[in-house]
């Protein structure tokens, strides 16, 4: 049986999703969670990779199209704002808990808080690096866009989909 509730976690925040009830109850909550923190861990883990054994180097995957470059990124999405360290401090979080509140009050479906955990992993691995090393590390370079991680790659695609849904909700909505 699926049913769509709150769930409250141990800091009294709140993962709303669809809860499954299997003899006890495992809610697409804590599936958010963990999808967060995967999202989270092969991105820090790339990273460390990227650092450990790429510092300031270039390894080249398809000649002229694509490599793993090593590039400490100061500002936002494609280096933006990258003379405003404390800002995006500040903002990032704010834009995270923007993220889940919505999927929060919005009644999400599975698609929808697969997206948002999706965007909200990839905006706290980005943010880790922030707080740690004062920069975030990007290494997918395909010589024709910006240097990227795993992390952006997350942010974007959850986008993507939350953007899908929000037009299919407001197709279905007007018919």
């Amino acid at each position: 049986r699926m049913q769509l509730k709150p769930i409250v976690l141990a800091d009294m925040t709140a993962v709303y999703g669809i809860s499954f009830e299997f003899g006890g109850k495992m809610g697409i909550g804590l599936i958010s969670i963990i999808i967060g923190i995967i999202t989270i861990l092969i991105d820090q883990i790339t990273k460390a990779l990227i650092v450990s054994n790429l510092y300031r180097d270039e390894v080249v995957l398809i000649d002229k199209i694509l490599s793993f470059t090593y590039v400490e990124n100061y500002g936002a999405a494609w280096g933006i704002f990258n003379k405003y360290d404390i800002l995006l401090k500040i903002l990032i979080p704010i834009f995270i808990l923007v993220i889940i509140v919505f999927l929060i009050k919005s009644k999400p479906t599975k698609f929808e808080t697969f997206a948002g955990s999706l965007v909200v992993g990839g905006a706290i691995g980005n943010y880790i690096d922030r707080l740690i090393r004062g920069y975030v590390v990007d290494f997918i370079d395909f010589k024709f866009w910006p240097v990227f991680n795993f992390a952006d790659i997350c942010i974007v695609v959850g986008c993507i989909m939350l953007v899908i849904s929000l037009i299919r909700r407001e197709n279905n909505d007007e018919n």
